[in-house]
């Protein structure tokens, strides 16, 4: 074997037997290609899920989400007194005409009885006046004006102890109020028995039977009157409905005007909320498709309002140029027909324009 060979032999030897922890050139190269490689690929697929997504991730149409609504009615009366009878309990349907509550007031009642003693009293002084005046008539209006006289004063006592109570805290303000009223009643009587004496003992003129004829008049407006008090003894459902709430219970005292229960109409609607962009589609009379998702309803309404609700319900820009402010309307609409089930309180998803 030649030197060169021997060489040569030499040098493939040492290649393959290289120092340890050494690493061949040619096996690092590719390992930093594949490296690399695998680099690339992920920003590919990173890129390509990003553009993916950014085309997929466009804004959806906005959602406009209302709720149903109905009228409610608080049922009051101006009868002032304590509650008899409940004639309905809460979620009740009634209808138009239905018996609600009683309500007694027996200060009313006694008034009532006054105003008609008052009437009688009226009239038979009027007859007596037909009939001429004589001792005995005279001296019959004198005793009832005396009557009278004793009953004011009574009753005046009795309103002075109340006031003073009242004032000490001791009483409510209502039974100062009824010794009040008894009192003015009494004084009432007092003044009509006075004038029916005054024209027993003056004999009946001209002017006389006007003034008789007047006190009847007077007599029978103080019933009236009180009758007027006693058409809310028994209050009445003035519509279709159904009753919600009822605030006193039986025996409670309640004053004119207070609230006894609420009555909510079977008229229900859908009301939302809206930016003035939609209003181009809308208008009053414009029947919208909408969904209710608590009865799983696809149903028609059509449009009965639109206001705006003021500044403070505007959407506000994103951009600073180029965008502006859109004003929030609220829409107001109705069922063509009744929907069964449907509630106020539920949701109502604004789907379109029926076209």
């Amino acid at each position: 074997m030649g030197l060169w060979q021997q060489k040569n032999i030499n040098y493939m030897s040492n290649s393959n037997n290289l120092p340890a922890g050494a690493q061949d050139p040619s096996a690092v190269t590719k390992k930093d290609k594949a490296l690399m490689l695998t680099v690339v690929i992920v920003i590919l697929v990173v890129a390509a899920l990003a553009i993916v997504g950014f085309i997929c991730m466009k804004p959806g149409p906005d959602t406009v989400q209302g709720q149903g609504e109905a009228t409610e009615i608080r049922v009051s009366g101006k009868l002032p007194g304590r509650v008899d009878q409940i004639y309905v309990e809460e979620g009740q349907h009634v209808k138009a005409g239905d018996t609600l509550v009683r309500i007694v007031s027996t200060l009313v009642e006694a008034k009532l009885e006054q105003a008609k003693a008052m009437e009688s009293a009226a009239q038979a002084a009027n007859a007596k006046v037909d009939a001429g005046t004589r001792p005995q008539i005279v001296q019959a209006a004198k005793e009832l004006w005396a009557q009278a006289q004793a009953a004011s004063g009574i009753t005046k006592k009795t309103y002075d102890r109340m006031q003073t109570l009242f004032e000490k805290g001791v009483i409510s303000e209502q039974k100062r109020d009824e010794a009040k009223a008894a009192y003015d009643a009494a004084k009432a009587g007092e003044a009509a028995a006075k004038s029916q004496y005054e024209l027993a003992v003056s004999g009946a003129q001209k002017q006389d039977k006007e003034a008789s004829n007047a006190m009847v008049d007077v007599a029978k407006g103080s019933i009236k009157e009180v009758d007027a008090l006693l058409e809310d003894q028994y209050l009445v459902a003035p519509y279709d409905g159904e009753i919600t709430v009822i605030y006193p219970n039986v025996s409670e005292l309640v004053a004119t005007g207070a609230p006894i229960m609420t009555l909510q109409k079977d008229d229900h609607w859908a009301v939302f909320n809206v930016r003035e962009t939609l209003l181009k589609d809308i208008t009053l009379g414009t029947k919208l498709k909408v969904w209710i998702p608590a009865l799983d309803k696809h149903v028609d309404m059509k449009v009965f309002y639109i206001k705006d609700l003021g500044t403070y319900a505007n959407w506000q820009a994103t951009k600073s140029t180029g965008d502006y402010d859109a004003r929030t309307f609220q829409v107001k609409c109705r069922p063509e027909k009744p929907i069964e089930n449907f509630r106020p309180g539920m949701s109502v998803i604004y789907e379109g324009v029926d076209k």
